[in-house]
């Protein structure tokens, strides 16, 4: 995060796509920012895109296409070689890429109880709810911070 580079913030933003494991219906999505709001002992303000509307992404958008040129040609047989090619990719504009792979396992089927979920100091936007929201680290916040 930085926080040594920049003492002064207030709260993180995370901008997600809101569909899959970051989407704005699911719970353990939630649970995990709060712990990482927790960690930073910072809110999180999520601002999520609509489900099918990634293409408003305009890194994703844009970077897609030279990815898709650098490994053109290129047997993707194993994950290492996939991180590689797509670390190795540059825009025009001079976008670099940083990838790595990821090999922990991750357990599935992961439920977050009612009490864990209502325990997440949630708090709605005024704009687009279901989508934009933020997370305190703790169970008060003042509502000024969490909405500037």
């Amino acid at each position: 995060m930085g926080k040594e580079r920049h003492p002064d913030t207030r709260r993180l933003m995370i901008t997600a796509d809101g569909s899959g494991s970051e989407g704005y219906r699911v719970c353990l999505w939630k649970r995990e920012l709060r712990a990482l709001a927790k960690e930073f002992a910072l809110p999180i303000a999520a601002c999520q895109l609509p489900t099918g509307t990634s293409t408003w992404n305009k890194i994703e958008h844009s970077l897609f296409s030279f990815i898709t040129i650098n490994w053109r040609g290129k047997l993707l047989r194993s994950y290492r070689t996939i991180v590689q090619l797509i670390a190795a990719t540059t825009t025009d504009a001079g976008l670099k890429v940083r990838a790595e792979l990821d090999e922990k396992k991750y357990p599935k089927g992961i439920r977050v109880s009612d009490a864990d979920f209502n325990a997440i100091n949630l708090e709605r936007h005024a704009v687009h709810s279901d989508w934009n929201y933020s997370i305190a680290p703790n169970a008060k916040m003042p509502r000024a911070l969490m909405q500037k």
